[in-house]
Protein backbone atom coordinates (compact mmCIF):
# COMPACT_ATOMS: atom_id res chain seq x y z
CA UNK A 1 0.00 0.00 0.00
CA UNK A 2 1.06 3.56 -0.60
CA UNK A 3 2.47 5.81 2.25
CA UNK A 4 0.61 8.44 0.51
CA UNK A 5 -2.71 9.17 -1.37
CA UNK A 6 -3.90 12.06 -2.92
CA UNK A 7 -7.60 12.89 -3.05
CA UNK A 8 -9.51 15.77 -4.29
CA UNK A 9 -12.92 16.66 -2.90
CA UNK A 10 -15.31 19.83 -3.22
CA UNK A 11 -13.09 21.57 -1.06
CA UNK A 12 -9.44 20.99 -2.41
CA UNK A 13 -7.08 18.38 -2.78
CA UNK A 14 -6.40 15.83 0.63
CA UNK A 15 -3.20 14.05 1.40
CA UNK A 16 -3.80 10.81 3.41
CA UNK A 17 -0.96 9.56 5.00
CA UNK A 18 -0.88 5.70 5.53
CA UNK A 19 -0.46 4.54 9.38
CA UNK A 20 1.36 1.53 8.94
CA UNK A 21 4.47 3.60 6.78
CA UNK A 22 6.96 4.99 8.55
CA UNK A 23 7.36 8.63 8.40
CA UNK A 24 10.40 8.46 6.43
CA UNK A 25 8.60 6.29 4.00
CA UNK A 26 5.51 9.22 3.80
CA UNK A 27 8.25 12.03 4.01
CA UNK A 28 10.00 10.25 0.81
CA UNK A 29 6.32 9.52 -0.91
CA UNK A 30 5.21 13.08 -0.47
CA UNK A 31 8.17 14.71 -2.34
CA UNK A 32 8.12 12.42 -5.37
CA UNK A 33 4.15 13.42 -5.35
CA UNK A 34 4.81 16.70 -5.28
CA UNK A 35 7.58 17.07 -7.73
CA UNK A 36 5.63 14.77 -9.83
CA UNK A 37 2.74 17.82 -9.46
CA UNK A 38 5.06 20.83 -9.57
CA UNK A 39 6.03 19.39 -13.07
CA UNK A 40 2.32 19.26 -14.26
CA UNK A 41 0.48 22.10 -13.48
CA UNK A 42 -1.17 21.93 -16.04
CA UNK A 43 -3.32 19.32 -15.01
CA UNK A 44 -4.62 21.47 -11.82
CA UNK A 45 -7.24 23.52 -11.61
CA UNK A 46 -5.72 26.62 -9.51
CA UNK A 47 -2.14 28.63 -9.67
CA UNK A 48 -1.79 27.61 -5.92
CA UNK A 49 -2.78 24.43 -3.75
CA UNK A 50 -3.78 24.07 -0.57
CA UNK A 51 -3.47 20.89 1.13
CA UNK A 52 -5.49 19.14 4.09
CA UNK A 53 -3.67 16.23 5.76
CA UNK A 54 -5.42 13.52 7.22
CA UNK A 55 -3.13 10.98 9.41
CA UNK A 56 -5.52 8.43 9.87
CA UNK A 57 -4.91 6.96 13.11
CA UNK A 58 -1.91 8.17 13.65
CA UNK A 59 -0.78 11.10 15.72
CA UNK A 60 2.02 13.57 14.60
CA UNK A 61 4.85 15.15 16.88
CA UNK A 62 4.62 18.68 16.43
CA UNK A 63 8.21 18.33 14.50
CA UNK A 64 6.85 15.65 12.37
CA UNK A 65 4.46 18.31 10.87
CA UNK A 66 6.65 21.18 10.92
CA UNK A 67 9.13 18.46 8.17
CA UNK A 68 5.74 18.04 6.54
CA UNK A 69 4.64 21.66 5.80
CA UNK A 70 8.62 22.81 5.74
CA UNK A 71 8.54 20.03 2.34
CA UNK A 72 5.68 21.43 1.06
CA UNK A 73 7.17 25.25 1.36
CA UNK A 74 9.82 24.77 -0.66
CA UNK A 75 7.32 24.38 -3.66
CA UNK A 76 6.20 27.85 -4.65
CA UNK A 77 3.11 26.90 -5.55
CA UNK A 78 2.32 24.18 -2.82
CA UNK A 79 1.17 24.79 1.17
CA UNK A 80 -0.28 23.18 3.98
CA UNK A 81 -4.08 23.81 5.33
CA UNK A 82 -4.05 21.78 8.00
CA UNK A 83 -3.19 18.67 9.78
CA UNK A 84 -5.55 16.24 11.21
CA UNK A 85 -5.89 12.97 12.49
CA UNK A 86 -9.02 10.14 13.30
CA UNK A 87 -8.32 10.37 16.99
CA UNK A 88 -8.79 13.49 19.26
CA UNK A 89 -5.60 13.93 21.87
CA UNK A 90 -6.05 15.13 25.65
CA UNK A 91 -5.29 18.27 24.09
CA UNK A 92 -7.99 17.95 21.76
CA UNK A 93 -10.32 17.44 23.98
CA UNK A 94 -8.71 21.03 26.44
CA UNK A 95 -8.87 22.59 23.21
CA UNK A 96 -12.28 21.62 22.74
CA UNK A 97 -13.46 22.46 26.51
CA UNK A 98 -11.98 25.89 25.75
CA UNK A 99 -14.32 26.73 22.95
CA UNK A 100 -17.23 25.12 24.62
CA UNK A 101 -18.97 25.23 27.67
CA UNK A 102 -17.90 21.95 28.78
CA UNK A 103 -18.16 20.40 32.77
CA UNK A 104 -14.34 18.97 33.00
CA UNK A 105 -14.42 15.55 35.26
CA UNK A 106 -11.64 13.94 36.24
CA UNK A 107 -12.55 12.14 39.55
CA UNK A 108 -13.44 8.82 40.42
CA UNK A 109 -16.72 7.11 40.30
CA UNK A 110 -17.20 3.87 42.13
CA UNK A 111 -19.68 1.34 42.10
CA UNK A 112 -22.63 2.82 43.54
CA UNK A 113 -21.97 6.21 43.09
CA UNK A 114 -23.94 8.06 40.35
CA UNK A 115 -23.08 11.42 38.97
CA UNK A 116 -25.69 13.23 37.02
CA UNK A 117 -24.69 16.92 34.97
CA UNK A 118 -26.70 18.79 32.52
CA UNK A 119 -24.68 20.11 29.34
CA UNK A 120 -21.49 18.44 27.77
CA UNK A 121 -18.96 16.32 29.43
CA UNK A 122 -15.33 16.14 29.14
CA UNK A 123 -14.15 12.78 31.26
CA UNK A 124 -10.50 12.42 32.26
CA UNK A 125 -11.57 10.22 35.24
CA UNK A 126 -12.16 6.33 36.24
CA UNK A 127 -15.69 4.79 36.47
CA UNK A 128 -15.73 1.53 38.73
CA UNK A 129 -18.28 -1.37 37.35
CA UNK A 130 -21.11 -0.52 39.03
CA UNK A 131 -20.85 3.55 39.15
CA UNK A 132 -22.76 5.86 36.37
CA UNK A 133 -22.05 9.50 34.77
CA UNK A 134 -25.32 10.59 33.60
CA UNK A 135 -25.94 14.27 31.50
CA UNK A 136 -28.37 15.86 29.34
CA UNK A 137 -25.47 16.19 26.79
CA UNK A 138 -23.18 14.59 25.05
CA UNK A 139 -19.65 12.85 26.54
CA UNK A 140 -15.99 13.14 25.83
CA UNK A 141 -14.87 10.01 27.14
CA UNK A 142 -10.91 10.09 27.59
CA UNK A 143 -10.64 8.60 30.54
CA UNK A 144 -10.86 4.58 31.72
CA UNK A 145 -14.68 3.43 32.02
CA UNK A 146 -16.03 0.27 33.59
CA UNK A 147 -19.09 1.49 34.34
CA UNK A 148 -21.82 3.39 32.68
CA UNK A 149 -22.43 5.92 30.48
CA UNK A 150 -25.45 8.09 29.99
CA UNK A 151 -25.29 10.63 27.24
CA UNK A 152 -28.97 12.77 26.11
CA UNK A 153 -30.81 12.10 29.65
CA UNK A 154 -33.60 11.40 29.85
CA UNK A 155 -34.78 11.06 25.92
CA UNK A 156 -32.62 12.89 23.93
CA UNK A 157 -31.50 10.34 21.13
CA UNK A 158 -29.42 13.19 19.16
CA UNK A 159 -26.78 13.30 21.92
CA UNK A 160 -23.62 10.83 21.28
CA UNK A 161 -20.84 9.51 23.55
CA UNK A 162 -17.30 9.63 21.30
CA UNK A 163 -13.92 8.41 22.78
CA UNK A 164 -12.44 5.17 24.52
CA UNK A 165 -15.46 2.99 26.11
CA UNK A 166 -14.78 -0.30 25.22
CA UNK A 167 -14.23 -1.54 29.13
CA UNK A 168 -17.75 0.13 29.43
CA UNK A 169 -20.40 -1.98 31.12
CA UNK A 170 -22.91 -0.20 29.31
CA UNK A 171 -23.67 2.95 27.30
CA UNK A 172 -27.15 4.84 26.83
CA UNK A 173 -27.91 7.42 24.79
CA UNK A 174 -31.26 8.82 25.54
CA UNK A 175 -33.53 6.07 26.08
CA UNK A 176 -32.12 3.61 24.05
CA UNK A 177 -29.08 1.17 25.78
CA UNK A 178 -26.14 -1.59 25.09
CA UNK A 179 -24.00 -3.68 27.21
CA UNK A 180 -20.44 -3.60 25.60
CA UNK A 181 -18.47 -6.92 24.75
CA UNK A 182 -15.49 -7.41 22.93
CA UNK A 183 -17.28 -8.37 19.15
CA UNK A 184 -18.33 -5.14 19.09
CA UNK A 185 -15.86 -2.49 19.41
CA UNK A 186 -11.92 -3.28 19.15
CA UNK A 187 -9.92 -1.52 22.12
CA UNK A 188 -8.10 0.32 19.54
CA UNK A 189 -10.50 2.29 18.28
CA UNK A 190 -12.23 6.18 19.30
CA UNK A 191 -15.40 4.98 18.91
CA UNK A 192 -18.90 7.01 18.58
CA UNK A 193 -21.75 5.85 20.28
CA UNK A 194 -24.99 7.01 18.30
CA UNK A 195 -28.65 6.19 17.97
CA UNK A 196 -29.39 5.54 14.71
CA UNK A 197 -32.12 6.14 11.88
CA UNK A 198 -33.92 2.84 13.77
CA UNK A 199 -33.80 4.26 16.74
CA UNK A 200 -31.49 1.26 17.75
CA UNK A 201 -27.91 2.60 19.98
CA UNK A 202 -24.75 2.27 16.93
CA UNK A 203 -21.29 2.12 16.86
CA UNK A 204 -19.27 4.14 14.29
CA UNK A 205 -15.50 5.15 14.40
CA UNK A 206 -14.39 9.08 15.19
CA UNK A 207 -13.33 9.32 11.71
CA UNK A 208 -16.90 8.93 10.84
CA UNK A 209 -18.20 11.73 13.25
CA UNK A 210 -18.82 14.14 10.00
CA UNK A 211 -21.34 11.70 8.43
CA UNK A 212 -23.05 10.52 11.81
CA UNK A 213 -23.48 14.18 13.04
CA UNK A 214 -22.19 17.12 10.70
CA UNK A 215 -23.58 19.67 13.31
CA UNK A 216 -21.25 18.23 16.03
CA UNK A 217 -18.53 17.39 13.49
CA UNK A 218 -18.82 21.07 12.50
CA UNK A 219 -18.52 22.52 16.37
CA UNK A 220 -15.39 20.95 17.57
CA UNK A 221 -13.46 22.12 14.67
CA UNK A 222 -14.21 19.73 11.48
CA UNK A 223 -13.81 21.46 7.95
Amino acid sequence: MRAVLLKGNQDGYQLILNQSASFTEIIAELKRLFDKLAAEPSSLEAARLSFDVLTEDRILKSGEKKQIEDLAATYPKFSIHKISSNVMTVTDAYQLKERENVHLISRTIRNGQEVKLNGDILFLGTIHEGGKLITTGNIFSMGNIAGILHAGYPNSEEKLILGNIHNAQQVRVGEQFDVIDDEKIDDNDQVVAYVNDLHILAYGKLKELKQINPKLYNRIGGQ
